[in-house]
């Protein structure tokens, strides 16, 4: 998937609108940012633009507005902190596309930065409906899309303006694409898949679509039940999809058909209770006993997932292998994270909980990418046309190969 990047177009004295992701955990009562990580990874797309003479035009949308514009989640705190990460000052708009939007975008000079209001502001955004698209469209002369965690939703900031601008991707997508694109098509082997997460059902696309991919399959945390009663083993009270029994060992099958080597948990960690102090047994995976859940991974099966690891050059990873919440019950998913850390391989995290057990371990510095995309990368995995990608502008290559 070779898109268009920043580097691919001439910026300079242009107005390039360039869409962010800058939905970031904020506290509840004084509003502050509590982590800023989002911002600082369009540092770098920014600062390109700045650099390369461009006039720049920020948008993001922040939570989830339901009544038009809300205080709470206004981008105020965002502009405040991008001008503190850059050094220079970043014009807010109190508007979208209003009247301050105009205004301020109007007569700007190379290297200004104006930053407009949260873009769910406009109830018409989430629509992609085209009057909006087109307003947006009028405020600038390119179109840079970097907030990969939404380009699975076609809304106007993150589609529909690339019907009236010329649209490109930023350095973060172009990552995204490098690591997660190449994992899916042109994976250096052997390459293994460890899924973790409570249900089955959230991951049936993403297990169908890599199983004609990976050489392994390592399933853990709350799906590994549906799979063991699939297979008639008792799972206490344990997590179970009983509508998915038959899908379990549809999926068992088609491992063995294809030869895909499909890794389930021999031993657990088991509690009475769905608590962080609930008191702990190991149970061997075909007899938890009754009254008990599975609530992590157990020791043979975290040496067991190692072995298969260790040899892999290139690793995907999306979701914990236990309840990863509760700290009594996130060895299993730290213990993974700690593994990949180790690995001379390609190590690829597919956001959210993966994400944040990389975080907790510290060893995100050590594995090679990190997906800033939670539902943006799950999709990806299971081969579905990401809207805001399919709209940027594909390179073309010298004509001399037939592409």
């Amino acid at each position: 998937m070779n898109k268009k990047t920043v580097k691919d177009i001439q910026v300079k004295g242009k107005k390039v609108l360039v869409r962010c992701d800058f939905n970031v955990p904020q506290d509840k009562e004084t509003l502050e940012i509590t982590d800023n990580r989002r911002i600082v990874a369009a540092i770098p797309t920014i600062e390109y633009l700045l650099q390369n003479g461009a006039k720049v035009i920020l948008c993001s949308h922040l939570g989830r507005p339901k009544e038009g514009p809300e205080p709470k989640y206004s981008l105020k705190p965002v502009a405040e902190e991008l001008s503190r990460l850059l050094g220079r000052e970043v014009k807010m708009a109190t508007d979208v596309v209003g009247e301050s939007a105009k205004t301020l975008t109007a007569d700007m000079k190379e290297g200004e930065i104006v930053l407009l209001e949260n873009v769910r502001f406009e109830k018409l955004e989430t629509k992609n409906d085209a009057e909006l698209s087109k307003k947006f469209a009028s405020l600038a002369e390119l179109f840079v899309n970097d907030a990969f965690g939404t380009a699975h939703r076609a809304h106007c900031s993150t589609e529909g303006v690339s019907a009236y601008l010329p649209a490109v991707s930023g350095f973060l997508i172009e990552k995204e694409l490098e690591f997660l694109g190449g994992a899916v098509q042109n994976p250096q082997r052997p390459f293994v898949a460890v899924l973790g997460g409570a249900k089955v059902s959230d991951k049936i696309s993403v297990i169908e679509n890599l199983m004609d991919k990976v050489d392994a399959l390592i399933i853990g945390g709350g799906m590994a039940y549906t799979f063991f009663k699939a297979q008639g083993h008792d799972i206490g009270t344990s997590i179970c999809e009983d509508d998915k029994l038959e899908l379990a060992k549809n999926i068992l099958e088609v491992a063995k058909q294809k030869n895909v080597e499909l890794l389930l948990p021999i031993d657990n960690i088991v509690a009475k209770e769905f608590s962080n102090d609930s008191e702990t047994t190991i149970a061997e995976s075909g007899d938890i006993p009754e009254g008990y859940m599975g609530l992590d991974i157990g020791p043979k099966t975290v040496e067991k997932f190692k072995s298969a690891l260790v040899n892999a050059k290139t690793i995907v990873w999306n979701g914990p292998m236990g309840v990863f919440e509760f700290p009594n019950f996130a060895k299993g998913t730290t213990a993974i994270a700690k593994t990949l850390a180790e690995l001379d391989a390609i190590t690829i995290i597919g956001g959210g909980d993966s994400a944040a057990a990389v975080d907790k371990a510290g060893v995100a510095d050590k594995v090679t990418h990190i997906s800033t995309g939670g539902g943006a990368s799950l999709e990806f995995l299971e081969g579905k046309v990401l809207p805001g990608i399919a709209c940027l502008e594909d390179k073309r290559c010298c004509g001399n190969c037939g592409h």
